[in-house]
């Protein structure tokens, strides 16, 4: 058995469901302390939702950091049974690891840390400082993990310098794709205020529903910008529609609308809620509006990390990888905020949150691998970079 995947075992079999860490974080601590990480827990959250967060730092001669992130946390695991094996008992059946928790993400996790042993162990001293950042609130209401981490090495001045999500992006085989952007999220609860009345006398009511129907026809047809070269166009989605009592023969006071707009770097939070609101607006509606900012957009261009990343992927399996900015949010949204390159690399994504979720295991040397021939890389161009300074 390898390291990473036995590693990859040893996570899946403590329980982490959100914002439980289920004793991951110190099982990952072990492996660094030995490597002279110098690790730093942090709790953070109210008393009923409690966090775990870990900031691991070794530094390097170059003063540039690659940090490795991820999260230690699982959704639930629904109904167990449907599920075939025990969700926190890692088990093998026809060459795949099933559990909770397999490809999202703690096969990432333990690549990331086997890479960076191996790597240690081969350069002892590197010009590249290695970090880790994990939390257990990613995959809940992610208020109390990265986002805090992150404002924290703001203000200490200590941000990476690149970083490496561990999130599962590939399709069918390890590194066929990476992120390097995600689409920010904008949600928005509309309520349109109207009159509330008896549905036979139509006169002395308003309806709020029937005046929010060409607002909304607007609002679907609105093409709000043409996307670029990495991002497709924003897009605007309702979700939840909810008017009236319950009774057939009342015409409702209120509508209210929960909505999306998944944008891209062509257009901004304020300006879509402008956007928005003006067209509210001229249909003349009478709104309330609460906003919900869950996230920025970033993206990271061709350089230096997405480079060297494609380059360690076709060194390691021979694949060209697709870059992509597609799928929901991540926690690289808050880490790209103090960090000027951030990808995400991980295994296939078929199975995430789902009944039987599991890995390939043929995938996960494939990923410690890559992992590591990225610290090489990085590692000689910081060298390069020194030699040049002096």
């Amino acid at each position: 058995m390898s390291n990473t995947l036995r590693l990859t075992e040893q996570l899946m079999a403590m329980p982490s469901v959100t914002p439980t860490d289920g004793g991951c974080t110190a099982l990952i601590q072990s492996h660094l302390d030995p490597l002279g990480f110098k690790c730093e827990v942090i709790d953070c959250g109210p008393d009923t939702f409690r966090v775990k967060n870990l900031w691991a730092k070794r530094a390097g001669s170059s003063g540039q950091t690659l940090a490795f992130a991820g999260h230690v946390d699982v959704v639930p695991t629904g109904p167990l049974s449907k599920w075939t094996s025990d969700p926190f008992t890692p088990t093998h059946r026809e060459g795949k690891l099933y559990g909770r928790g397999a490809c999202d993400m703690k096969a990432s996790l333990a690549a990331m840390v086997v890479a960076t042993q191996e790597f240690l162990k081969e350069t002892p001293q590197p010009a590249l400082g290695i970090a880790f950042l994990l939390t257990s609130d990613e995959e809940g209401p992610a208020l109390d993990g990265t986002v805090r981490v992150c404002e924290l090495l703001k203000s200490r001045n200590d941000a990476p310098d690149f970083c490496i999500v561990g999130e599962p992006t590939s399709v069918k085989k390890t590194g066929d794709m990476i992120k390097n952007g995600r689409r920010g999220s904008l949600s928005g609860k509309l309520k349109v205020i109207g009159i509330q009345g008896h549905i036979a006398y139509p006169q002395l009511a308003d309806n709020p529903v029937h005046k929010a129907a060409p607002a909304i026809a607007e609002l679907a047809s609105t093409i709000w910008d043409q996307g670029n070269d990495f991002f497709p166009p924003t897009t605007w989605q309702i979700s939840n529609v909810h008017a009236g009592t319950g009774a057939t023969n009342v015409i409702p006071g209120e509508f209210v609308i929960d909505f999306n707009f998944r944008f891209c770097t062509e257009s901004t939070a304020d300006s879509l809620k402008q956007r928005l609101t003006d067209i509210l607006n001229k249909h003349q509606l009478k709104f309330d509006i609460d906003w919900t900012l869950g996230g920025l957009p970033f993206l990271t261009t061709p350089g230096s990390l997405v480079d060297m990343v494609q380059e360690a992927i076709v060194q390691v399996t021979g694949i060209e990888t697709e870059l992509s900015t597609t799928g929901g949010t991540s926690d690289g949204r808050f880490i790209a905020q103090i960090c000027p390159q951030v990808i995400e690399l991980g295994p296939p994504n078929a199975t995430i949150h789902k009944i039987d979720e599991h890995v390939a295991v043929a995938d996960l040397e494939p990923l410690k691998e890559i992992y590591k021939q990225v610290l090489i890389k990085l590692n000689q161009a910081c060298l390069a970079n020194n030699s040049a300074a002096r």
